[in-house]
């Protein structure tokens, strides 16, 4: 992931402007450590920070068009610009870039060519022909951005509140899937597809649709100049994305340059649950396989600069987060610059596990949409800034724009759990790959129970940040915090030690309101809350306890495959995912 920044319509193009968007563009360095660039036009400022995936050599940015009169800053990649490459007739590229095509399809489209980007990405295009610009964020917000205003009527763009935080008399989360042009003052959403109404879908469910669709998704992100490999956790959604990449790796242009041989990836405290599944995935999946070893107090001494880098105070954003954040270090030094994860699986399928009480498809799918247009507040927060921390990109197939519609507009009611059918969680997508003749995984990890990310890593790893935050959260501060953090009031001792550090690196009002609160529990939104009359009165449900309502649930249900829970089943097994900085549990 690269970083941009840019500054537009300052009012001053002075040297020592010029330095000072040269000292901010550098806080991003880390993203994009291969190369620096900075475009100035009288008072528009557009600077980047690369990290070379694609076309290492001449890549270089900004990017121009032609007469150079068209300028983009862009942080992502464009998976189909060679397609569209073949579409612009006329036109010269500069570079082998995949984002080289923006500013050329800008110049035959203007402002309404961004639905042609299949791919990750935020950009600033600055057309200096009539000192324009517009800015762009991907349809759910896999790269992150932001925006904010000065007071001498500026505005500021940048891949990371760092980059404008300290400048802005206000700033917010630039809102995924919009378009922001200057030339009306606001922003227009360009991503538009039919779920996003949260109409009830009636497509039957097809297996072998839904299985292309998920394997085209996974093919084209094997588009890269550089040493990559995939995340594994040994979970469904991780070892889907391992094998299909390891059955079509062979005769791509990346095998050609790096080997045939799949690289894997994992990381865990010793003896985690995700390691020992991993280990069992990439045996037989035939990769390299890399596991990495932390220590509770390795993640402890990591807290400051994992908040620092994801620029969140979500507590179980932090947990997740932080063995990413070390994992993402040592796969850097191995060399590798890209990697394949599995995030935004359990949005689209209904596959935590408060969504076995989801009480019709409606709701279910009404849920599964609310949680995919939350996904750039959370999980893909973590996945982009824990692994940018260290100049790696991630990337992400479940959230392809084509498969997100495919899977969206299959009739909810295949994805709910039923018990008397033997459908768990995420069932049609496990049924998708259930491939007798040629499996792509062994049956008991394709079958595998959901396991939290901050949970499969070491179950100690919760316990020991609970423990650290007793020790400097006093009794006497949690009585007061309403009044010392009276927006998102932390009601933990862990969130209010997050919190704490949070706000010692960004001070501002507008900061802390990009991110999220609101109830939840086990991962919903506060909507699903409404579910079961229960949830609203108990303040600490946990994800290990959700895992024992998993289990306890294939023994108890109704009569048409409903869950009835015990009331004992909290107390059955140890937490996980306590209490999110707003007061209920936990956000994903």
């Amino acid at each position: 992931m690269c970083g941009i920044l840019a500054v537009l319509g300052c009012s001053d193009d002075s040297q020592a402007k010029r330095v000072r968007v040269l000292e901010l563009s550098r806080r991003l360095k880390h993203r994009g450590p291969d190369w620096s660039g900075l475009y100035q036009h009288g008072d528009n400022y557009l600077a980047h920070q690369r990290l070379a995936v694609i076309d290492p050599a001449s890549g270089d940015q900004p990017l121009y068009n032609e007469d150079q009169t068209v300028v983009v800053t862009v942080n992502g990649e464009i998976y189909n610009h060679e397609e569209l490459r073949k579409n612009l007739t006329g036109h010269k590229f500069r570079t082998g870039s995949d984002c080289d095509v923006i500013a050329h399809l800008y110049e035959e489209h203007g402002e309404n060519f961004v639905d042609m980007l299949d791919g990750m990405f935020s950009f600033v295009l600055l057309d200096t022909r009539n000192n324009t610009y517009i800015a762009a964020r991907d349809a759910v917000g896999i790269t992150s951005l932001y925006i904010g205003w000065g007071l001498d009527g500026s505005v500021w763009i940048s891949s990371e509140l760092k980059g404008l935080n300290d400048d802005c008399e206000h700033f917010e989360m630039f809102p995924p899937g919009h378009l922001y042009s200057s030339k009306t003052g606001g922003f227009r959403r360009w991503y538009n597809p039919l779920w996003f109404s949260e109409t009830i879908p009636s497509t039957p469910y097809d297996p072998l649709v839904l299985r292309r669709a998920f394997e085209n998704a996974v093919i084209k992100r094997l588009m890269t100049d550089v040493p990559f490999g995939v995340l594994l956790s040994g979970g469904l959604d991780s070892s889907l994305v391992a094998s299909i990449t390891a059955r079509h790796l062979a005769g791509t242009k990346a095998a050609k340059q790096w080997g045939a041989q799949l690289h894997s990836f994992c990381v865990g405290l010793e003896g985690s649950p995700d390691l020992k599944a991993a280990r069992e995935v990439a045996d037989y999946l035939g990769t390299v396989h890399h596991e990495f070893h932390f220590t509770v107090q390795d993640g402890i001494d990591a807290i400051e600069d994992v908040i620092y880098h994801i620029e969140t105070y979500d507590v179980t954003t932090i947990r997740a987060s932080t063995p990413m954040f070390l994992m993402s270090r040592k796969i850097k030094s191995l060399g590798v610059k890209m990697v394949i994860s599995g995030e935004g699986s359990d949005e689209i399928f209904g596959g935590y596990l408060y969504f076995h009480k989801a009480p019709n498809k409606e709701e279910f799918h009404q849920e599964t949409c609310r949680k995919i247009k939350a996904l750039h507040q959370y999980d893909c927060l973590r996945a982009n800034k824990s692994t940018s921390a260290w100049g790696l990109e991630a990337r992400v197939p479940f959230l392809d724009k084509e498969f997100i519609n495919v899977a969206m507009s299959i009739d909810p009611e295949a994805k709910m759990i039923n018990m008397d059918q033997k459908r768990i969680e995420k069932w049609i997508l496990r049924r998708a790959f259930d491939d007798e003749e040629h499996p792509y995984l062994p049956k008991h990890i394709l079958y595998r129970q959901k396991e939290q990310f901050s949970d499969g890593v070491g179950y100690s790893w919760i316990d020991g940040l609970k423990a650290h935050a007793e020790q400097h959260v006093t009794d006497k501060m949690m009585l007061h915090a309403e009044h010392i953090f009276p927006h998102n009031t932390p009601v933990t001792k862990e969130a209010y030690y997050y919190r704490m550090i949070f706000e010692r690196f960004f001070p501002q009002n507008s900061a802390k309101l990009t991110v999220p609160g609101g109830a939840s529990i086990a991962c919903s939104t506060a909507k699903a809350i409404e579910w079961d009359a229960s949830w609203s009165n108990n303040l600490d449900p946990s994800g290990r306890a959700a895992l024992g309502v998993h289990n306890a649930a294939y023994k108890n249900t109704g009569s048409n495959g409903s869950v009835k829970l015990a009331p004992n089943m909290i107390e059955n097994v140890p937490r996980m995912m306590d209490i999110s900085p707003s007061g209920l549990v936990i956000q994903s």
